[in-house]
């Protein structure tokens, strides 16, 4: 079989290649300015593909590499197992953040989804 037969994302230069569909997400997450959030469907809508759970796989798999506290549950819950890095990344980015309930779980703060939400419109140079 030669190597123009097999499917571009399996031939051999582009063996550590990004799927398209990642690299798409991770530019979202690189856009979302100091303070703010998109939640998983936001960036899904923002793409015109895909879902919020197609979003968090890519995050899951791929996002180290770019800010991904900003990108978040829609309910405003820091993301779990990883709630005390996320926390420091809001406060020292100024995110608007709920103070926690005493039912709150580890009596954690939530997103304040309603004044951290970026809906993409405002395009920032120097975001990260």
């Amino acid at each position: 079989m030669s190597e123009e037969s097999l499917p571009r994302d399996a031939r051999p230069e582009q063996a550590d290649a990004l799927p398209e569909y990642a690299e798409r997400v991770l530019e979202v997450a690189e856009l979302i300015p100091r303070g703010r959030v998109m939640t998983y469907g936001d960036v899904a809508e923002w793409l015109e593909e895909g879902g919020p759970r197609q979003v968090g796989r890519v995050m899951a798999l791929y996002g180290g590499a770019v800010p991904w506290w900003r990108v978040v549950r829609s309910d405003g819950v820091l993301l779990p197992g990883h709630e005390l890095g996320a926390l420091e990344h809001y406060r020292a980015e100024g995110t608007p953040l709920k103070d926690a309930s005493r039912a709150a779980e580890g009596h954690l703060p939530r997103l304040d989804m309603r004044r951290a939400r970026w809906d993409g419109g405002e395009r920032t140079e120097g975001h990260t």
